[in-house]
């Protein structure tokens, strides 16, 4: 098991072998919306979202399709529009997740309850090959590998993914337990 605390002196994964992708060391981050707050949509909210990694040092490599699916677990709740992005940044762990939680909190994300509607929720799905609890931050993301609202639209952008855990990407969405009606959305 790696511990690494996302100090400085972490070696920053590297995405990118002769122009393509070094799956090893891809650093996921997967999104979700079902509360389009001051949006039009939860499309516009989520392409917004994406505007702003820029701002906080965080690249996109590649992007998958957005995907709809029921909310879960109360499918009484609005639909989900979900997405994944590689992205390249020269952020720690930690780090990253500092700035995910930044964006969050100007998308207007409030944690009422557990599983609420939320206008924006990202997670930190990958770090490059780091695995366990690294004070607190467990990678991978310990149930990513169960959604097919997270493993889809990674099998579509990077199938040959694989999880520190055991299993390609595309693998694990064809066995995904939760989010079975997710699609990609027209």
């Amino acid at each position: 098991m790696n511990t690494d605390s996302g100090n400085s002196e972490h070696v920053r994964p590297s995405v990118e072998i002769d122009g393509g992708l070094d799956l090893d060391a891809a650093v996921i981050v997967a999104l979700g919306c079902n509360d389009k707050g001051v949006w039009a949509d939860c499309r516009e909210a989520l392409e917004a979202a994406i505007a702003r990694f820029r701002c906080e040092g965080i690249d996109i490599v590649a992007r998958s399709s957005w995907w709809r699916s029921a909310a879960w677990p109360d499918s009484d709740d609005p639909p989900f529009l979900n997405g994944v992005v590689i992205v390249r940044t020269e952020l720690g762990p930690h780090e990253l997740m500092a700035a995910l939680g930044r964006i969050e909190e100007a998308f207007g994300r409030q944690r009422t309850h557990l599983n609420a509607p939320r206008t924006l929720d990202l997670d930190l799905i990958a770090y490059g090959r780091l695995s366990g609890d690294l004070d607190g931050l467990i990678l991978p993301h310990p149930r990513a590998a169960e959604r097919l609202f997270v493993m889809g639209p990674l099998a579509e952008i990077a199938a040959e993914w694989q999880h520190p855990g055991g299993g390609r990407a595309v693998d694990l969405a064809a066995g995904a337990v939760i989010g079975r009606d997710a699609t990609i959305a027209g």
